[in-house]
């Protein structure tokens, strides 16, 4: 029986002897990201936190399609928790490539929850900024000197930067934050040729949002607010960060890429 390649899916194999390293990748966009940089060839690491089961789902599915997918279990928490991340991608990569150089980093580990200015405890302040701000911060600080010059850096934003929704005020200054630090990270790696930018989903019918789309009149009411009139899909964001990460990319950078459908225009 033929291997599935990425030209027999009909997929351009342009990220071939390229390496990427996505974090959050087990499950959702995250997913949606290590499957489509794999199904282009590239050998693609990816953390995930607690859920092996997920993290072995992803790889099943990438290596259905001949891809290379690497999980490594990491919570990433704190500068201590990177740096071990750090050496342990390094490690990885070292023996299964012969070095620990990445051409592609996506800081996908993100999230929050919803609240107003006056419910919001500190505790979930600094819990958003975290996963928001700090963890992308530590992880691209840890793997700077491990991505080659002309290589890829992309942060996943949200919409929700350009919204100041009252019910989400937290998320939405951290995601802004975000979007700083990529334009910030773009005229310090412009030297070094290395493109960055920011993608931003809107609604997408992932594992985080299933209580909105289970729910009939939520459902109606997105939907209805999006100018393409459905729910995002992971491979719809993957499809962005796929296109930043190739050839095509390459003239963009310090760009917010919104990728929400038309999410309130």
């Amino acid at each position: 029986m033929a291997s599935v390649t990425p030209e027999r899916m009909g997929m351009s194999a342009d990220l071939q002897g390229k390496t990427a390293l996505v974090t959050g990748g087990a499950r959702g966009l995250g997913r949606g990201i290590v499957e489509r940089l794999a199904a282009a060839g590239a050998l693609v690491v990816f953390n995930y936190a607690s859920r092996a089961d997920a993290a072995r789902e992803c790889v099943a599915a990438v290596e259905s399609r001949a891809g290379q997918a690497l999980p490594i279990q990491a919570a990433l928490r704190s500068e201590e928790s990177v740096q071990s991340f750090a050496k342990a991608v390094d490690a990885l990569l070292v023996s299964r490539i012969g070095h620990g150089t990445i051409d592609i980093l996506v800081n996908n580990v993100g999230g929050g929850s919803y609240g107003t200015i006056p419910n919001t405890s500190m505790e979930l302040y600094d819990e958003t900024f975290s996963n928001n701000v700090r963890v992308p911060f530590m992880v691209t600080k840890a793997f700077l000197p491990k991505l080659r010059d002309g290589g890829r850096l992309i942060n996943i934003s949200s919409a929700a930067a350009r919204l100041a929704g009252v019910d989400f005020a937290v998320y939405s200054m951290s995601k802004a934050a975000l979007d700083m630090f990529t334009k910030v990270l773009a005229k310090e790696l412009g030297p070094r040729r290395i493109p960055v930018n920011s993608v931003a989903p809107g609604f997408n019918a992932t594992d985080a949002n299933l209580h909105l789309v289970n729910d009939p009149a939520m459902k109606k009411q997105i939907e209805e607010m999006t100018a393409l009139g459905r729910f995002g899909q992971a491979s719809d964001i993957a499809e962005v960060v796929y296109a930043l990460a190739s050839a095509a990319g390459g003239w963009l950078t310090g760009q917010l890429i919104e990728a929400s459908g038309g999410f309130r225009l």
